[in-house]
This record gives structure tokens, sequence and C-alpha cells, in this order.
């Protein structure tokens, strides 16, 4: 798919693309991206430092074995690593049922 040519400053594309930005439903759009992208940034850094700062804060907690050789800091890491892949598998679940169709609609405006 190649993206739509520039259009001339007040050619009708110009306006309809004006009109489309400017449209609640596309700033609901920008706003619902933005949400959505900000709790899974913040679920990532949850995961990832408090890993770290249970390391930091509790090094005998982290130390303990939870078999002959394995400490509990092995699970835990394993864990955050998991939920840096789920947290990414839920985002492209999101954008694929969600935002891309609401996408394509608007860009649908546009053609019209």
């Amino acid at each position: 798919m190649q993206a739509a040519p520039l259009a001339a400053p007040g050619s009708d594309h110009a306006k309809k693309t004006h009109e489309v930005i400017a449209s609640p439903e596309f700033k609901a759009l920008v706003r619902r991206r933005w949400t959505v992208s900000l709790v899974m940034l913040v679920l990532l850094f949850l995961s990832y430092y408090g890993y770290i700062l249970l390391i930091a804060a509790d090094k005998p907690l982290v130390s303990r074995r939870i078999g002959e050789v394995t400490t509990l800091a092995i699970p835990l890491g394993i864990a955050s690593i998991a939920t840096a892949w789920i947290l990414t598998g839920v985002y492209v679940w999101w954008a694929n049922r969600k935002y891309d169709p609401e996408v394509e609609r608007l860009k649908g405006l546009l053609e019209r």
C-alpha cells in the first residue's frame, strides 16, 4: 500500500484531511492509543524496575534457594521477561482488533 500523495493547500483532499484530524473521533483515537501505550509502559516499568528494586532491597529473599542450585531470582527474572512478551502480545492484539480498524475507517473518510 502506498501513502497518499500530499495534497496542495486548499484542495479538497487537504480540506478532508484537516476535517478528519480535527474530528473528535480522530482525537479520541489518538487519546486511546496514548492511554494504552502509557499503561503498557507503566506495567513494563513496574515489572522490570520492581525486579531490580527487589534485588537491591531484599537480597536475602532473592538469594533464597528454591531448588538444589536455583535461587528465587531466576524465576522472578524469567517472569519479568515473560511479562514484557505478554504486554507486547496484548498491545498487538489491541492494535489489530481495535486501533487498526478505526484507522482504516478514518482513512476511508479521506477517500470519499
